[in-house]
C-alpha cells in the first residue's frame, strides 16, 4: 500500500457463478495484501476460496444463490426455450430480477462500517443502481468480451465479425434497431421498471450489461477485442485475472503426455458446459481418432467408454502444467478459459454457440490466434479440419504468442488492485 493510500473498506459482490468470481480473486487478494479490509457478497459454495484471499465472506440473499446448481437445474422451464427467447429470458431472470435483492445485500454490509468502494462483476446490476442511488463508488471488473456499444463493433451477441465498409455499417446499425426496439424491448422495459421501483430513472443505456462510469477493470488485453476509434477513458485492460489454480494431483499417464512426440490436442467444455459431452468432447475423440495427435480430454464428472488410442482423459486437468505442453486446444468459448490459453500463446478451435461464447469466437478469429467453428455443436468433420488446418498453418500459434506477449506484461491482480488505489485518492487512473 502507498504512502498515501490508507487501509479501505471494500466490498466484492459477484454473480454465484465461477466465470464471475474466479477473475476478482486475484483482485481481492492483492488489496487484502496491501493492507485493504475486503468483505466479499456471492453465493455459499465460494466461501473457501474467497476466505483463502484473506477477505470475508459474506453469503448473498439466499433466494438468488445458485448454490452451486446449472442454469437448467434452477430454471427447468429455461430448457424449452431457444436462441433470443432463452437469452431474453436469462438477462430477464437470472441478471435483472436479483437486483433489488442485490442493492438490500449491499445496503446491510455497508451499514454498520464506512464503505470506500464497492467491486462487482459486470452482470451484478445492485452495484451499480446502489451507486446511482449515492452508495459508495461502485467499479466494475468485465468478466466477458467488452460490452459498450460502439458505432465501429457490432452489437454484442451474435458473434458478427467487424467490417467498416458502409454496407457493414448498415448492418450494424440495422441489427441494433431490432434488437433494441424489437429483441430485447421487453428485456430492457421490464429493467427500467426495476430501476423506477428504486427511486431511479430509466437508464439511457439501450445495453444491460454495466460498465462504471468511475472505473472499468477489463479482464484480458486491447488486442484481444474488436477495434474501436473511441474507448470510454475509465475503462482499463489489466491483463488475465487469473487465480493461482489449487494444488492437484497429476493423472497417472502424465509421463506419458511429457514424453510425446507428436501434437498435443486438448479439448475442454470449461468448468459449467460439462453437463453433456456430446456437444464438443465426444465429437472430437472420434474426429481426431486417426490423425496423429495425442488428444488430451477433460471430461468432468463424465465417464467415456472405450476412448481412442490416442487419448488421455482425466475429470479435471492441471492447466498451468498443461497448456505449455499444448500445440492446440478446443474449447467451448468461456472466457476465462481463453484468456488463459492465450496468455500461453495456445492457439484455439472455438465452437461456441451460446452466451457470450459467440463473442468470443469472433474476437479469436480476428485476432488470427484460431478458428472459428460458428456453432456450439459442430460437426466431426468440421473440428478435424480445423485441427489440421491450425496445425499446418504456424501463422495462428505466431498470432497466439504475439497476444501472450501482451498478458505477461501485466500481473493483471497488481494492476487492478492500484487502479482502485489510484481512483480512491484521488489521482488520475
Amino acid at each position: 500500500m502507498s504512502s498515501s493510500t490508507r487501509s479501505r473498506q471494500i466490498i466484492f459482490a459477484t454473480m454465484p457463478v465461477p466465470g464471475h468470481v474466479g477473475p476478482l480473486l486475484p483482485i481481492a487478494r492483492a488489496l487484502v495484501e496491501r493492507g485493504h479490509r475486503v468483505t466479499w457478497c456471492t453465493g455459499r459454495v465460494f466461501a473457501e476460496r474467497i476466505t483463502a484471499t484473506g477477505a470475508g465472506f459474506a453469503p448473498m440473499n439466499a433466494e438468488h444463490d445458485h448454490l452451486g446448481r446449472s442454469i437448467d437445474e434452477l430454471f427447468p422451464e429455461r430448457a424449452r426455450l431457444r436462441g433470443l427467447a432463452q437469452l431474453r429470458f436469462d438477462m430477464r431472470r437470472i441478471f435483472l430480477d436479483p437486483i433489488p435483492a442485490q442493492v438490500a445485500d449491499l445496503r446491510a454490509l455497508s451499514t454498520d462500517r464506512s464503505v470506500d468502494a464497492l467491486i462487482y462483476d459486470s452482470s451484478y446490476g445492485g452495484a451499480a443502481v446502489l451507486d446511482l442511488l449515492g452508495g459508495p463508488p461502485a467499479i466494475s471488473v468485465g468478466t466477458s468480451p467488452l460490452m459498450l456499444p460502439d458505432p465501429d463493433v457490432p452489437p454484442f451477441g451474435p458473434g458478427l465479425a467487424p467490417g467498416t465498409s458502409p454496407l457493414h455499417r448498415f448492418r450494424d446499425q440495422a441489427l441494433r434497431f431490432v434488437l433494441d426496439r424489437i429483441v430485447f424491448r421487453p428485456v430492457l422495459a421490464h429493467r427500467d421498471q426495476l430501476h423506477r421501483a428504486l427511486g431511479l430513472p430509466a437508464p439511457a443505456a439501450r445495453a444491460i450489461g454495466s460498465v462504471s462510469r468511475h472505473l472499468h477493470l477489463q479482464n484480458g488485453v486491447a488486442e484481444f477485442e474488436h477495434p474501436r476509434s473511441t474507448l470510454p477513458p475509465q475503462v482499463k485492460f489489466v491483463g488475465a485475472l487469473l487465480d493461482p489454480p489449487p494444488p492437484a494431483r497429476l493423472p497417472a499417464w502424465w509421463p506419458e503426455l511429457a514424453a510425446a512426440r507428436r501434437p498435443i490436442v486438448h479439448v475442454t467444455q470449461g468448468t459449467v458446459a460439462d453437463t453433456d459431452l456430446d456437444h464438443l468432447v465426444l465429437p472430437t475423440l472420434r474426429a481426431l481418432a486417426e490423425e496423429d495427435v495425442l488428444v488430451v480430454a477433460g471430461t468432468g464428472a463424465h465417464q467415456v467408454p472405450d476412448p481412442p488410442r490416442n487419448a488421455l482423459l482425466a475429470p479435471f486437468l492441471p492447466h498451468d502444467r498443461l497448456l505449455p505442453e499444448l500445440s492446440a486446444m478446443i474449447t467451448n468459448g468461456g472466457f476465462g478459459g481463453v484468456q488463459k490459453a492465450l496468455s500461453y500463446g495456445v492457439p484455439l478451435v472455438v465452437a461456441g454457440g451460446s452466451e457470450d461464447k459467440p463473442e468470443v469466437a469472433a474476437r479469436v478469429a480476428r485476432t488470427g490466434a484460431g478458428i472459428n467453428l460458428r456453432t456450439g455443436k459442430p460437426s466431426e468433420r468440421a473440428i478435424r479440419a480445423a485441427v489440421r488446418t491450425l496445425l499446418a498453418n504456424p501463422g495462428y500459434a505466431a498470432s497466439a504468442t504475439g497476444l501472450a506477449a501482451g498478458y505477461r506484461a501485466k500481473d493483471a491482480g497488481v494492476t487492478a488492485a492500484t487502479l482502485i488505489e489510484n481512483l480512491l485518492v484521488g489521482a488520475r487512473v
